[in-house]
């Protein structure tokens, strides 16, 4: 049974929000339009769609907010990915421009930069790390290369050692953590990939099992977190033995050396980052699908050493699955509920910390998490970029649209963008990745 062998390897809606639709110039450069600051809504109001996701908007969503379970209103709604429209761009609170500093690429997934401010980037689908180097003066990259070719399904990247000097670039691919010899400024790998350690196959979604493997150091770099999300939906790994070291996060050496199921009932924590005022390591997760529209909300959460986050058998606390009625009674007190609860279906990809000094000084220590966008749910939600407020490295529990505008029409219909990874600039600007234009967006702060 799971929970036993984990726990042994331990040890070794209707609101209306003004919303005017921005008109925009033919231009690769456009300033950022903006919405009202609206007070932060609670209870059923907090449960949200894209046509009602404005910069600004505030959002807190608490346990006592989850509705009873609704499988009935379970359906199978996935986007229709189309063209940017000519005049939609993305939208980004007053003071902010936004700036398209890379098209044309391939699965545009997550993104890391290098300690010299080389912006690394997995397109997923090629197998293939891409870097960046630099802004001209058309905002676009001074110089692009392929770091690396033939990897499977990559997705995390993660410098090593920490510091201005690091000596590897470790990837997560779907089935293994990989390295590459690194110096600083290397923008092609200076030797041969070695694999240094295994992980769970990943494959497709839809019957493939989540496949994305993100990859961070502790804060002291002695620690390797790898995070692998679940083969299913809700299989009970007590009778579904692919769910083995799954809807968890693993921890090795840096060497790759296994030593333990550092956290486990996480579906699917698909991005990992250290907050650096607490030192903790978070994770930005997916939750299940097939309980309801708003059931069961994605969550960003520190992750404790030894926790268990409830899937599949529970969730949000003591709320259990129907789908596993009165299995494993004695694990609904230790359930964690997640510290930032985020709309149902948002599928929050990666996440990182804001540590830049661009931003205004209120964004200092804040996170950023990057949704993708649901498929199960009867109206649109997601396809944004949104803002973790924080306060001395705990989380208010709120969370705020910070960069919208990637559906066409009221929400409901067509995409264009898909925010997949989020990575924090040198100079304190915000990269975002986005896998429905394939492309990557430059946010700026101007000033008032």
């Amino acid at each position: 049974m799971k929970t036993l062998s984990l726990n042994l390897k331990s040890s070794a809606f209707p609101l209306t929000v003004i919303f005017a639709s921005a008109l925009f110039a033919f231009a690769i450069t456009a300033p950022a339009q903006t919405a009202p600051q609206t007070p932060v809504l609670s209870g059923h109001a907090a449960f949200t769609d894209a046509a009602h996701e404005a910069p600004g908007t505030r959002r807190l969503l608490t346990v006592s907010d989850l509705p009873a379970p609704a499988p009935d209103q379970s359906v199978d709604n996935g986007p229709n990915v189309v063209p940017r429209p000519a005049n939609a761009w993305p939208i980004a609170p007053k003071g902010f421009k936004v700036e398209l500093y890379a098209t044309g690429l391939e699965n545009p997934r997550l993104l890391r930069f290098a300690p010299n401010g080389d912006l690394f980037l997995a397109e997923s689908e090629t197998g293939k790390i891409k870097a960046f180097r630099g802004v001209d003066a058309s905002g676009k990259p001074k110089q692009t290369s392929v770091f690396a070719t033939g990897l499977h399904q990559p997705f995390g990247i993660a410098f090593y050692p920490s510091g201005d000097q690091p000596k590897w670039v470790y990837i997560g691919d779907t089935d293994a953590i990989v390295r590459f010899p690194y110096r600083d400024g290397d923008l092609v790998a200076r030797g041969p990939m070695e694999h240094i350690a295994d992980l769970p196959g990943g494959g497709r979604l839809r019957g493939g099992g989540h496949w994305t493997r993100d990859l961070v150091f502790s804060q002291d770099g002695t620690k390797l977190f790898a995070s692998v999300g679940s083969h299913s939906n809700v299989d009970d790994p007590d009778t579904h033995p692919e769910e083995y070291h799954r809807a968890d996060v693993l921890e090795f050496t840096p060497e790759g050396k296994f030593v333990e199921v550092y956290a486990w009932g996480l579906r699917n924590c698909v991005g990992e980052a250290i907050n650096p005022t607490s030192g903790q390591l978070w994770c930005s997760t997916n939750e299940r699908d097939a309980l309801g529209n708003n059931l069961v909300p994605d969550y960003v959460t520190h992750v404790q050493e030894g926790g268990f986050y409830g899937w599949p058998w529970w969730y949000m606390g003591p709320h259990q699955d129907p789908r596993l009625e009165g299995k494993h009674p004695e694990l609904k007190s230790k359930v964690i509920t997640p510290d930032i609860l985020v709309n149902p279906h948002f599928a929050s990809l990666e996440m990182t910390f804001y540590e830049g000094s661009q931003f205004p000084p209120e964004y200092l220590g804040d996170g950023f998490a990057a949704e993708h966008g649901s498929w199960n749910r009867a109206q649109r939600s997601g396809y944004e970029v949104i803002r973790l407020p924080m306060h001395n490295g705990h989380a208010t529990g709120e969370y705020e649209d910070f960069l919208t505008g990637f559906t066409v029409g009221n929400g409901d219909g067509d995409v264009w963008g898909r925010p997949v990874g989020v990575a924090v600039a040198p100079d304190g600007s915000l990269f975002v990745s986005d896998d429905g234009s394939r492309s990557i967006w430059h946010v700026i702060y101007v000033g008032k």
